[in-house]
C-alpha cells in the first residue's frame, strides 16, 4: 500500500489532562477505564495475566495489555517471572500501586447504595466484596478473617499498623471464619445492616477456626 494512502497510526502518547493539579496529575494516572479495576484485582496479589483477563470480565486482551503497560510506566505495577518450577511471569503493584487501596475504599463507599439488585448481566467474585467489606471484618478483632460466598471465597488479613490486605482463596491460618451472601454483603457495604445483627438474623454464620478468644460481633 502507497505510503500516503496508509491509515495513521494511533498515538502511543497517553492522553493527559495537562493541568497543575493534584487531583489531575492522579487521574492521568489512574482515570482510564479498567486501570483502578485492575489494581482492585492486584490487591489480592500478584497474578498472571490470564488469571487478571479472567477475573475482568468484558475486557478484550488488548485493552489489558495496553492497560499494563501505561501502569507499568506509572510505577503502579511491575511484571516479574518465577522461579521454576512454575516459570510463569506475573503482576504485581509497586508500594504506589498499593497505595491506592484507600482510594477504592473510598471509591466502593461511595458506589454501596448504586449496587442495587444482582442483574442477569453482572458478573460476581466473591473477592470484589473484599474492599466493601473491610471495615466491617475489622470490627472482629481477628487478623484473618476467611470468608465464604455461594459465589467462592476470600480472605482479610489486618496488620498491628491498621493496614489491610485480601486474597482470593481461603486462608490456612484464618482465627475467624464468615460464611454469607451476596445480599447480606451489599448490606453491609451500604451500612443497611451491622455484622452482629446480620449473625443475630442467621443471614451471616460466624465460626472461629483456631482458638484466638478475639472474636466478637457486638
Amino acid at each position: 500500500m502507497p505510503a500516503q494512502s496508509r491509515p495513521p497510526r494511533p498515538s502511543t502518547r497517553r492522553r493527559s489532562y495537562d493541568q497543575y493539579c493534584a487531583a489531575a496529575r492522579a487521574l492521568d494516572a489512574v482515570g482510564d477505564r479498567w486501570t483502578l479495576l485492575i489494581v482492585r484485582e492486584l490487591l489480592a496479589g500478584p497474578r498472571r495475566y490470564t488469571d487478571l483477563h479472567a477475573d475482568l470480565p468484558g475486557v478484550s486482551t488488548d485493552m489489558l495489555a495496553g492497560r499494563l503497560k501505561d501502569m507499568e510506566s506509572s510505577d503502579l505495577v511491575t511484571r516479574r517471572k518465577l522461579p521454576p518450577p512454575v516459570s510463569a511471569y506475573v503482576y504485581e503493584l509497586t508500594d504506589r500501586g498499593r497505595a491506592l487501596l484507600p482510594v477504592l475504599r473510598a471509591l466502593a463507599a461511595w458506589g454501596a447504595p448504586a449496587l442495587g439488585d444482582l442483574r442477569p448481566t453482572d458478573a460476581v467474585r466473591a473477592h470484589w466484596f473484599a474492599v466493601p467489606l473491610l471495615d466491617a471484618l475489622a470490627g472482629l478483632g481477628a487478623k484473618v478473617v476467611h470468608v465464604t460466598l455461594d459465589e467462592g471465597e476470600f480472605h482479610v488479613r489486618s496488620g498491628a499498623d491498621g493496614q489491610f490486605a485480601y486474597g482470593d482463596g481461603p486462608a490456612a491460618d484464618a482465627e475467624v471464619r464468615l460464611r454469607t451472601d451476596a445480599a447480606t454483603c451489599r448490606a453491609l457495604a451500604e451500612g443497611a445492616l451491622t455484622l452482629a445483627e446480620a449473625v443475630e438474623s442467621g443471614r451471616a454464620e460466624l465460626t472461629e477456626a483456631v482458638e484466638s478468644g478475639r472474636v466478637s460481633v457486638g
